[in-house]
């Protein structure tokens, strides 16, 4: 992998630059994130940057000579915050820094850089990664930016670090960096020395480690025979995110999909700004993601609409990082909370999960799909907070980091906000979930004389014998934070006396506020959601979310079973509409909040 090293001219001299906190830097699940024009503001991406160094440096973390991953998802200011974070770098004595070409690298494959670039490089595995994104928000100079600080595992800080890290930008009294450095050509692969030596960046092609680490998940030539039956068609979106040249490579140059079947995988800063059809807002969803969704024959309720022609069998996109990810099939959608119990039921036609799972897990509010298919295979199962670290713990136990602990790898996990993953990184994978898919495609059409088998069908006999778990979410975007805390508290405050009775005609048998014992580290986490299940094991959670920059997010999940013997061709928008309007008169959300109807619903 090495390439012809330039060595540039420079001073390596620290510059000393005085500072005072700035309140609000306080990393949630997702790390940092705020208005693109706050992170361009005097100091601010500076302090954020320096106090996770000496939270770091306080941890015991070797970041004097060590290596450090920079890189992120493209959007407005991301290559000037990889050019500042790499001055920074140098002043704190980082040995060598890598960034992907573009300054580009998929939330996933800063994981899998950090988890195995370093294979034959000695000494060179990196302490971390700063990866710059805040995910699916719209991009632009007048929207969101964000940061987040990945460990040597690949997966995201763990909280003792980030609190360390919120404490630092309390009392940052000075930060230091190298302002003599020169801009470093991200365009091409490239490795460049500084300092006589002391300090190296090295670029490198975005895309070849989480390729070549899929490449030993998957099978890619059986999916590269399931693109090549006449009667398989295959359409994919990157909403303009950093997906793009992974899916060009892995699709197209892989797999053989014509060029044609790529939509908006060309990265742009805005993510296409509010004259593209998603608004620039890169969240696939039936909301956001119109034009794949119409493609493949639905609204953005997931009903069918009359199209000029006939769908393609398979469709799927990804966010503006490229973590999370939406399955159709023609004519069809499949929840998130669906197809990560789809993929665990069919994984042993994974190569890499062919011996058998050990360990699978959802997030609290994901669908309890996932439970009945690991209580049929008799693995073990977790139900965690929202936030992927919580799975990371689950994935280390039995390593190093925790050793004596159970073992849960291969390990699959999931989150109905679009997220699926695997052990083989840290962070929830977009690409992962699709070749999933493809996987079990093509493991399901071994005979190209037969018809094509889809999403649809794999999925319509998964509720068969599962049953089915009717699902959807509305979120309450931009509302009154003080608003939404008072309504969340009314909730719990309600909740010991409504246990045991019935409202509109279904009775509540359990209520609580989600606390998290995690069986591998001891910590306790509280406050994930306020649950309402019912008798009847259908169930409404209230949650509110930390990746929006605007006010707060309400999250309301509504969830009702139906058994195998049961109608499961209803709409499930239709079916969880009852549980819906009781969740309202609970939660007095109207009320509180002023709203009247949601911003989304998937």
């Amino acid at each position: 992998r090495e390439s012809k090293v330039s060595s540039l001219a420079q001073s390596m001299e620290v510059t000393t630059v005085p500072t005072s906190p700035i309140a609000g830097q306080k990393p949630g699940t997702s790390g940092l994130r705020q208005k693109t024009k706050t992170f361009m503001s005097e100091h601010y991406l500076e302090n954020f940057v320096q106090s996770t160094l000496d939270a770091l440096v306080a941890e015991g973390v070797p970041v004097k000579g060590g290596t450090l991953v920079i890189s992120g998802d493209g959007r407005y200011h991301n290559k000037t915050a990889i050019q500042i974070i790499i001055k920074m770098a140098a002043a704190a004595g980082v040995g060598r820094v890598w960034c992907g070409d573009h300054g580009l690298l998929s939330t996933p494959a800063m994981s899998a850089v950090i988890r195995t670039r370093s294979r034959g490089l000695a000494g060179m595995a990196p302490f971390g990664g700063f990866i710059l994104s805040a995910s699916h928000n719209p991009g632009g100079i007048d929207e969101d930016f964000g940061i987040k600080y990945n460990c040597e595992n690949g997966g995201p800080a763990p909280e003792k670090v980030t609190n360390l890290i919120y404490t630092n930008t309390t009392t940052i009294k000075e930060y230091k960096l190298c302002c003599g450095l020169p801009e470093i050509d991200l365009s091409a692969p490239g490795s460049y020395t500084l300092g006589g030596g002391a300090f190296r960046v090295d670029v490198f092609d975005c895309v070849e480690d989480h390729m070549g680490l899929l490449q030993q998940v998957f099978d890619f030539g059986a999916i590269k025979a399931l693109f090549a039956r006449e009667d398989f068609s295959f359409v994919y979106d990157g909403m303009h995110g950093v997906q793009g040249p992974y899916a060009k490579k892995i699709f197209v140059d892989e797999f053989g999909a014509p060029a044609s079947s790529l939509m908006n995988c060309e990265p742009k800063e805005d993510f296409g700004g509010p004259a593209s059809a998603s608004h620039g807002h890169a969240d696939p969803n039936l909301t956001h993601a119109v034009e794949l969704v119409a493609r493949m024959g639905l609204n953005k309720e997931g009903r069918e609409i009359e199209t000029t022609s006939e769908p393609p069998v398979f469709g799927a996109a990804a966010d503006g990082d490229a973590d999370r990810n939406m399955i159709m099939g023609s004519r069809f959608f499949c929840s998130p909370s669906d197809s990560l119990a789809v993929i665990v039921a069919n994984a042993s036609c994974i190569p890499y999960f062919a011996a058998g799972l050990k360990g699978c897990a959802r997030s609290m509010p994901t669908s309890c799909a996932l439970d009945r298919v690991a209580e049929q295979l008799g693995i073990p199962y977790f139900e965690v907070p929202t936030g992927w670290k919580f799975f990371g713990n689950l994935m280390d136990s039995g390593t190093d980091a925790f050793p004596g602990k159970p073992v849960y790898t291969p390990f699959i996990c999931g989150e109905e906000s679009f997220g699926t993953g695997g052990d083989h990184v840290r962070e929830k994978d977009g690409m992962f979930a699709v070749l999933a898919w493809l996987q079990i495609l093509a493991a399901e059409n071994p005979d190209p004389a037969k018809p094509i088998v889809g999403v649809g069908d794999v999925t319509k006999k998964h509720w068969e014998k599962y049953g089915r778990n009717y699902y959807a979410r509305y979120d309450y975007e931009g509302v009154d934070k003080p608003a939404a805390e008072k309504m969340m508290a009314a909730m719990v405050e309600a909740q010991p006396a409504l246990i045991g009775t019935t409202v509109d005609g279904m009775k509540i048998a359990k209520a609580d506020m989600f606390e998290y014992h995690d069986p591998v580290d001891g910590s306790v986490s509280k406050n994930q959601g306020v649950r309402f299940i019912f008798e009847s094991g259908s169930r409404f959670v209230f949650r509110l979310s930390g990746t929006g920059v605007a006010g707060a997010t309400i999250r309301m999940y509504l969830e009702e079973y139906a058994a195998p013997d049961a109608d499961l061709t209803k709409h499930a928008f239709d079916v969880v509409k009852p549980i819906a309007d009781i969740a309202l008169k609970i939660s007095k959300l109207t009320e509180y909040t002023g709203r009247t109807e949601p911003s989304v619903v998937t």
